[in-house]
């Protein structure tokens, strides 16, 4: 039986990997280009085609992923005027790998539905090193029937497949998931500054909390920077965590949800976005939860 023809819009740090494993796995893969070329490059040697815009990949696909930053990004894709939509024909299906906000993923679905076309979410758990082994986790909201048809090229990018119920269901539960994450990093800011305050060395912290109850795989990652000066294992800026705390901001006022946890660990990623470390990586909220209490970066040399 002939695979499905792949559309693929945002292959950056994390779509590469997903993009190069569904053309190694024999999908007819049709990608957009954009400025930084070579993981475009990358993918039309492996055999993708590259077109010019959003409606030529709709044209030319039977199922569409979208791995981009926001939600305003996956609206423009979706119904600009060489958009998705100009080019989309009954039967689509446009699956929104970014995380997102439910109730513009709601207004999307509705927008599409009378022309025959499905849109669902199947957020992602995972590292671009994941990505490139084809080894992420898809959190899938759609209709069972859509489930049965994407499914198999869900899995050509990823080792965990799981289906959670109708579309929304994933983005709102990758928000959740993002909030409890992001949530763990202030109050590691936080637990570093009040240790070295206090006369505690950064790595004894670190050796306290590491193979103890406390541990886990985000502490890893996160910590490694405030212990010994490691960035490259956490690579999530800290504009992108405010742009999912905002977008549970939003979910929680939709669900009439008092988030006052929320709003803190928001504004600790607004403040850090605020001193201009919006581009940097998550774990130098540290540094600045630090400079608020009179200590020094961390690692002013690695940064």
């Amino acid at each position: 039986m002939s695979k499905e023809r792949i559309g693929f819009i945002g292959v950056g740090l994390m779509g590469h990997g997903m993009a190069k494993n569904l053309v190694t796995k024999g999908f007819p893969l049709t990608i957009m280009g954009n400025r930084n070329r070579a993981p475009v490059d990358n993918l039309v040697s492996l055999g993708a085609k590259e077109v010019k815009t959003a409606r030529d990949v709709a044209a030319s696909s039977d199922i569409v992923f979208l791995c981009v930053t926001d939600s305003p990004t996956v609206e423009a894709l979706v119904s600009g005027p060489q958009g998705l939509k100009a080019g989309a024909h009954r039967g689509l299906v446009i699956v929104d790998c970014s995380t997102a906000d439910p109730t513009s993923t709601r207004r999307i679905i509705d927008d599409l539905a009378p022309f025959g076309v499905t849109f669902c979410d199947a957020p992602l758990g995972g590292t671009p090193v994941q990505a490139e082994e084809g080894k992420l986790f898809a959190m899938v909201g759609c209709d069972e029937a859509t489930f049965t048809r994407i499914r198999p090229a869900i899995e050509a990018w990823a080792g965990r497949v799981q289906h959670f119920g109708p579309a929304t269901t994933g983005h709102k539960l990758k928000l959740i998931n993002n909030f409890i994450a992001q949530g763990y990093g202030a109050i590691y800011a936080e637990a570093f500054a009040l240790a070295r305050k206090s006369g505690i060395a950064p790595e004894t912290l670190f050796n306290v909390i590491n193979g103890g109850r406390m541990d886990c795989g985000y502490f890893q990652t996160f910590a490694a920077y405030a212990a010994r000066g490691e960035l490259e294992s956490h690579k999530f800026s800290i504009r992108n965590a405010l742009k999912d705390l905002r977008y549970v901001e939003t979910m929680a006022n939709a669900a009439v949800v008092s988030n006052p946890v929320g709003n803190a660990v928001k504004n600790t990623y607004a403040l850090a976005t605020a001193q201009g470390e919006g581009d940097t990586f998550v774990p130098l909220v540290v540094d600045v939860i630090a400079t608020q209490n009179g200590l020094p970066p961390y690692h002013a040399k690695k940064r």
